[in-house]
């Protein structure tokens, strides 16, 4: 085995481990990665001979690189990620659990001799800004040099973590092989007690890219209850107003709710002078502040955005976050080596070269671009990136927002009575199965807080967390739900959404400023009508009046859906929570 460049580091705890986890799993060589220019023109190289990579368009894709994963493995795998918690309990009845020393027992087979005729990447790496005491060191272990590529572009990477690190032993041990990505021989397993995670048998991102959901998410939101913060799955914004004064909101939305437009939102016409500015697109790290404001950091660094769907309509500063420096995964190619993927702008190409390398006519039944296709795009390349994204302070939080897809009952927008009921909104936070999806359409999957896949511990000690969380703040965010998808009874879409969001998002900052009024209803406030600015906007005042609307039945059907979910949480369900669907149901009967 040939060692390379550990003169990055005298960190003793780290080279121990490092040395260690080379023995067991027997890798040609070790390369420590400093995160320099020269370094990633080199990887790149590599990636190329190895046709991990493959070339794109230089002129329309400078910088920007094609990869083709193994067909079996294109997504999360859920049903083999693991919380291993010493106690069943610690992980809940929402996520698999696997005993420590069995998951160890398990995996260290796999692990023995995985990397012979390989190369480990010793990548370290820091979720959060530098200096932040929001942020975290990671050290990522992994025979890919594609994930090795990505977590440059996801991340702080390189010396600098090593330099953060210092000769702490405060670091997250991420031990990732792709093995023969045999999905039979795949788990992801994170042991939250030992600060580590094992990710054996897959190349795709979320289970290979080990800073994003495994670090960030499911090990962050244990450290974060153990800490006194909160990792969550929210994006974070800046709105700028006419008068040149900024405010900030997080907001946690689950897929296909149009979380990343809502982070890169462009404003309609009629609001000019007002600016959006990127802070995250999917995570957010929150702490109390000496004012006791919720500050916020994003941890990332880059975006690993969903392909189809993404246009110049929908998301343009997205498309323009792919202009250069991206690797692209799983979509297809047209003729002169240009990238595609349905949804995009313009007509369908006649000919394409599909996600897995075949020949694809239009018309065909077959998908070109694999729907969950991927863009892995620096954030240095968001036209609308905020100037605070490495602030180490983060930025303050006026109001948190909860949204589902809902086709009823849920209104446009709901502001909660209190912090207590703002946590309810978010713990029953739903959204509406499509027949693609289930084969069933319209059944209400819940998702708390958009965290279900997520959240690395018992759900029910994470709500109380978040109740837990009100007495540390003096100054706390107002909490709003949002809908962008009510529909009539002739199953149109009520809302226009996009850039037209921003009418909504102004209403919910002018709520937090004390600056209008709204009117109460039994589930928490809506907007007075005429409060909602709507100038430039084709919508007639009946439609409104409805987006806008509570009916009592739907609701009265809503709470007695939530008993069940409440119930499946266990013993560790906070009482407060039952009590508030208690309290609103019997305002109903």
């Amino acid at each position: 085995m040939t060692t390379t460049t550990t003169s990055l580091t005298n960190n003793q705890h780290l080279l121990k481990w490092v040395n260690d986890m080379a023995a067991m799993c027997e890798p040609d060589n070790v390369l420590w990665l400093d995160g320099s220019d020269a370094e990633n023109k080199r990887m790149v190289e590599e990636a190329l001979a190895k046709k991990v990579f493959l070339p794109l368009n230089a002129k329309k894709h400078p910088g920007c690189y094609l990869h083709r994963s193994n067909p079996n493995d294109v997504a999360r795998v859920e049903h083999l990620t693991f919380i291993c918690s010493r106690n069943k309990e610690d992980a809940g009845t929402t996520n698999h659990w696997m005993a420590p020393e069995e998951a160890y027992a398990k995996l260290k087979p796999l692990y023995k001799a995985s990397m012979k005729g390989r190369t480990m990447y010793v990548i370290p790496y820091v979720m959060g800004p530098l200096g932040s005491v929001h942020s975290k060191v990671g050290i990522e272990l992994t025979d890919s040099v594609y994930v090795a590529l990505n977590m440059r572009l996801m991340t702080r990477m390189g010396k600098a973590a090593l330099e953060f690190l210092g000769d702490k032993n405060d670091f997250n041990r991420g031990l990732h092989c792709t093995g023969d990505v045999n999905p039979e021989r795949r788990y992801i397993c994170h042991f939250p007690e030992d600060n580590t995670i094992w990710s054996f048998g897959s190349g795709y991102g979320g289970n290979a890219l080990l800073g994003k959901k495994c670090l960030a998410l499911r090990i962050g939101s244990y450290l974060g209850r153990t800490e006194g913060w909160m990792a969550e799955h929210m994006l974070i914004l800046g709105v700028e107003n006419p008068k040149g004064e900024t405010f900030y909101v997080a907001a946690a939305f689950p897929s296909a709710c149009g979380k990343t437009n809502f982070a890169m939102m462009v404003p309609p016409k009629a609001f000019a002078g007002w600016k959006i500015y990127t802070v995250g697109d999917d995570i957010a790290w929150l702490r109390v502040g000496e004012d006791g404001r919720l500050w916020a950091v994003n941890p990332e660094n880059g975006y690993f955005g969903v392909a189809p769907g993404t246009n110049y309509s929908t998301n343009p500063n997205a498309m323009h976050c792919v202009d250069k420096d991206s690797i692209f995964t799983n979509v297809a190619v047209t003729e002169d080596g240009t990238v595609w993927w349905e949804g995009m702008d313009g007509e369908v190409p006649e000919a394409l070269t599909d996600w897995q390398g075949r020949p694809w006519k239009k018309g065909s039944t077959e998908k070109a671009a694999h729907p969950n296709s991927r863009f892995t795009a620096p954030a240095k390349n968001n036209p609308v990136l905020s100037k605070h994204v490495d602030d180490p302070k983060g930025v303050p939080i006026s109001a948190l927002i909860f949204g589902g897809r809902r086709s009823n009952t849920a209104p446009l927008v709901l502001e909660s009575f209190n912090w207590a009921h703002g946590v309810f909104m978010g713990a029953t936070l739903g959204s509406e199965t499509t027949a693609a999806a289930t084969g069933q359409v319209g059944v209400v999957r819940r998702d708390p807080m958009a965290m279900l896949p997520f959240c690395g511990y018992n759900v029910g000690d994470y709500w109380q967390h978040w109740l837990d969380m009100q007495s540390k703040l003096k100054n706390p965010p107002r909490i709003f739900q949002v809908n962008w998808f009510r529909k009539n009874t002739d199953g149109k879409f009520l809302w226009p959404g996009y850039g037209e969001n921003m009418r909504v998002l102004k209403w919910i900052l002018e709520r937090c400023q004390g600056k209008c009024d709204a009117t109460e209803t039994l589930f928490g406030w809506v907007p007075k009508e005429g409060q909602l600015e709507l100038e430039g906007l084709a919508i007639s005042p009946e439609a409104m009046r409805e987006v806008t609307s509570i009916c009592l039945k739907e609701w009265k059907t809503e709470l007695e859906s939530q008993k069940a979910f409440f119930e499946s949480i266990g013993p560790r369900m906070p009482k407060t929570l039952e009590l508030i669907r208690q309290q609103l149901l019997s305002l109903l009967s």
